[in-house]
């Protein structure tokens, strides 16, 4: 398990720095809730919306890409989280939100990154 935390985190920071390049700023990580953990929340100031990134990492792509493992138990938690997080900052609960998913594969230390925006709609849920 330990192993896997590391991996885990290794990815995330990938994640994060390929996001903030691309002009999102940190808002929070690994923000925990009854319901889930969010990886990582940002914000896009383009729109400007508030953006709840799941992680998912793939030590091998041929088993199924990280995306496919977002199934519709894993976007109810995730969307039940986000409302938790949004109930506990009142200054972004008016924000447009949107739910992305950053694939992982490769190398942990080092992994291939695809950014998938708006990957799913609260909607959907």
């Amino acid at each position: 398990m330990p192993q896997r935390r590391t991996t885990g985190a290794s990815v995330e920071a990938a994640a994060l720095a390929h996001l903030t390049r691309a002009g999102l700023r940190e808002v929070a990580a690994n923000a925990n809730y009854r319901f889930g953990e969010l990886d990582l929340v940002m914000l896009d100031s383009s729109g400007p919306t508030l953006v709840f990134v799941e992680v998912r990492y793939r030590r091998d792509p041929r088993f199924g890409g990280g995306a496919a493992s977002v199934d519709a138990n894993k976007r109810r938690k995730l969307v039940r989280a986000a409302q938790a997080f949004l109930a506990t900052h009142p200054r972004l609960a008016n924000a447009a939100c949107r739910f992305d998913v950053v694939e992982a594969d490769g190398d942990p230390l080092s992994p291939r990154l695809h950014w998938l925006r708006d990957a799913f709609r609260a909607d959907d849920c």
